[in-house]
């Protein structure tokens, strides 16, 4: 029994986060996207990619129209349902269990409404965050959860965002200009991490994660001191394994 029940839960967990990453790529298309793309974006051979979907699709999670798959009911029912009324403190409880566990800050921001809004901050006096010494929501362009963000909008969304909120340079290490930042965000790729150094605030390093609940466009961060750059790529790694398994048991109740 204890020989396959130990062989069975691999597999599992390889199925559940190969369904994580097409939801994430279906998450950075507001308009959706074709199967192909979507299998291309994460990383997946186009049968499984497309073995995948179908169970998505026939469990609700997402819908096909016009030859593109977006969010589904079911998906949409998670992220706006009953449960957001307890999502505040779950997300708090697990950013402060995350914050413990990686030994670093964890925050955690939202584009809403056209703004970015920090949902949530964890830390501890041994590991403080971030002083918001410059508006947050007016600095995108400056810190690691901003930047992520802004990566997921499409070009419109951008130009519109840096419309309001312009490039300024906040510190000697900060993007020059609205062109310059552009072509970064146009450069990201979704599987690796936004880094940051120095941008926001001296004296300390940055890495952000996009997370895709739903339709949100979100994101989360872990920040360190300068010194300990070394370890910023571990931590960020570390928060996505934390978060992947977070929502694997909160989300996707279905097997694969």
């Amino acid at each position: 029994m204890t020989t396959a029940s130990n062989t069975a839960v691999p597999t599992l967990i390889g199925s559940v986060q190969r369904a994580l990453r097409l939801m994430e790529a279906v998450g950075t298309h507001r308009e959706g996207a074709p199967a192909k793309q979507l299998a291309r974006e994460a990383g997946l051979p186009l049968p499984t990619a497309y073995h995948l979907l179908r169970t998505l699709t026939h469990e609700g999670y997402l819908r096909r129209e016009n030859g593109v798959f977006l969010f589904g009911a079911a998906t949409e029912k998670l992220a706006g349902g009953r449960a957001s009324a307890s999502r505040p403190g779950v997300i708090v409880d697990s950013l402060a269990h995350w914050a413990d566990v990686i030994g670093a800050p964890v925050y955690c921001a939202l584009y809403r409404d056209g703004e970015i809004e920090l949902v949530a901050v964890a830390d501890s006096p041994a590991v403080p965050s971030v002083r918001e010494w410059a508006a947050f929501r007016e600095t995108g362009h400056a810190h690691a959860l901003g930047q992520c963000l802004l990566g997921q909008l499409d070009e419109r969304g951008r130009e519109n965002h840096l419309d309001r909120y312009p490039v300024r340079q906040l510190t000697r290490y900060s993007v020059r200009d609205r062109r310059t930042f552009l072509a970064r965000l146009r450069s990201m790729k979704r599987t690796e991490p936004v880094v940051e150094r120095q941008e926001y605030a001296l004296g300390t390093v940055c890495a952000a994660i996009p997370i895709t609940v739903g339709p949100a466009v979100a994101a989360m961060a872990v920040s360190l001191p300068l010194e300990q750059e070394e370890r910023l790529l571990a931590a960020i790694e570390q928060l996505r394994c934390e978060v992947t398994a977070f929502l694997r048991s909160f989300v996707f109740s279905i097997s694969i």
